[in-house]
């Protein structure tokens, strides 16, 4: 099986602030990593190759969202904790609130299979709902990845 992750945040700056701005210049670069990166099968994009989406099921809000598959839960950590990812992910609060519910979700994929948005939701709203199931979980239900422990962020 491969991993499908969905991840949304909402802005508390104004995207088109100056302060947003460090995070946009970043996006291409944090998006060509992963697209290179070992175990890397796919990822949400927009007209512009970002994972920035105005269509999408938190529309009503001012929110971002990032999906992806990978070929395994030790390919996603290592992009997510070991390169440029994690130096912007650390500086997540300057540009986005911290929500009231979980705004990450894993879950398991068929290989080839390519998750939808609807799809998605479903899974965010499962782990709000129930906690980490088989059906939907975060990073403390994978026993074997351990680096999420010691990099995330306040």
């Amino acid at each position: 099986m491969h991993l499908a992750e969905l991840n949304i945040a909402e802005w508390k700056v104004p995207e088109d602030s100056p302060q947003a701005q460090p995070f946009l210049r970043a996006i291409d670069a944090v998006n060509s990593v992963a697209d290179r990166s070992p175990g890397f099968v796919w990822r949400l994009k927009d007209e512009t190759g970002n994972a920035i989406r105005t269509d999408h099921p938190w529309s009503h809000r001012n929110v971002i969202v990032n999906m992806s598959v990978w070929e395994d839960p030790g390919a996603l950590e290592h992009y997510v904790w070991n390169t440029v990812h994690r130096a912007i992910y650390r500086r997540k609060a300057e540009w986005f609130t911290t929500m009231k519910m979980a705004a990450f979700v894993m879950w398991w994929v068929e290989p080839g299979h390519i998750p939808t948005l609807d799809e998605a939701k479903a899974r965010l709203d499962h782990l709000n709902e129930h906690g980490n199931t088989d059906t939907a979980f975060g990073w403390d239900h994978l026993d074997h990845v351990k680096l999420w422990q010691t990099q995330r962020c306040g």
